[in-house]
């Protein structure tokens, strides 16, 4: 295991061109194994962002060098490794998530869904300086999994319910021209559902949004409520089990679509455009008050965020 090692040194008089340095460096994650030498993994990413800070410093009238360095025992390298240790920041975000689960029922809608976006912000921000995560991040992932499931009970007393089954294979050719239904003001899981449907399933599919799962009639289909024929199964929120149900999750940029809904709606894996994603439907959400008209916007959201995924595919 190899590190990169910046050995920077900046005149006493720049304080601002200091200061931009500092906060570079916090930027990145850097360790510091002493003053004016900072680490961080040995990867191309890395290199890059450690040969713009030495720039920056020598532009100020520094002088900055960067070398690679390891252990040269098992030892040294666990010492060095412990240096970029996130175990602080991480109980940090642990500690309130624990305060805020308690003071729930105390608190209005909206303060607890900027609390919890704020917490959960910041846990994206640790992990993505966790270079060696461990069970810490586990940890708090967990416990923000429950934070807002708990968040969801209260909030949404009817949001389906979990089951554990097998999610069998269908033809979509034999869920044409029919009628979909689900719960009127819907959230990210529903109407990626509806548009899912109307682009990949059922081009003449209509929809119905509930305001009483009672309503739904025998031969309507129903998503995303208990009883429905999709719903969540097991891990899969129901954007995920219409993917396996219709063959469509051989298609990677539909599943990366998933699994953004998936974090959005249960949480889990934190996912880079979900904070921006769900500003933007909560934004419509607040403002077009007809449903239809609601699909209607977030389906061009789901289509920009299509083609980004196509043009864009994961490494």
């Amino acid at each position: 295991m190899s590190f990169l090692a910046l050995f920077v040194s900046l005149p006493t008089k720049a304080a601002t061109g200091r200061m931009r340095v500092w906060r570079a460096l916090k930027a990145q994650g850097c360790a510091t194994l002493r003053d004016g030498v900072y680490l961080l993994p040995d990867a191309p990413e890395h290199a890059a962002a450690l040969n713009a800070i030495a720039i920056e410093a020598q532009e100020v009238g520094g002088s900055a060098e960067i070398y690679c360095l390891s252990g040269s025992v098992n030892s040294q390298e666990a010492v060095l490794r412990a240096l970029f240790d996130r175990s602080e920041d991480y109980a940090a975000i642990s500690e309130e998530a624990r305060v805020l689960l308690k003071s729930l029922t105390s608190m209005d809608g909206a303060s607890i869904g900027r609390q919890v976006v704020g917490l959960t912000r910041r846990f994206e921000q640790v992990v993505k300086l966790d270079f060696y995560a461990g069970e810490a991040q586990r940890q708090v992932l967990g416990q923000l999994d429950a934070l807002r499931a708990a968040v969801s009970r209260l909030l949404s007393p009817d949001e389906p319910t979990t089951i554990f089954a097998e999610i069998p294979r269908l033809h979509r050719e034999d869920y044409r021209g029919r009628t979909w239904v689900t719960r009127a003001r819907p959230w990210v899981d529903r109407l990626a559902c509806a548009w899912l449907i109307k682009k990949y399933i059922d081009r003449d599919a209509k929809i119905i949004w509930l305001s009483s799962i009672s309503e739904c009639r025998a031969e309507w289909l129903g998503f995303d409520f208990d009883g429905a024929t999709f719903s969540h199964v097991g891990t899969k929120v129901s954007f995920e089990v219409l993917l396996t149900s219709f063959g469509l999750d051989d298609d990677a940029a539909l599943v990366r679509l998933g699994e953004l809904v998936h974090c959005l709606d249960a949480g889990g894996l934190p996912i880079a455009e979900a904070p921006g994603v769900e500003a933007t439907l909560s934004g419509l959400r607040a403002t077009v008050l007809e449903d239809d008209a609601l699909l209607a916007q977030a389906s061009k959201v789901f289509d920009w965020l299509m083609q980004y995924y196509r043009e864009k595919p994961s490494e």
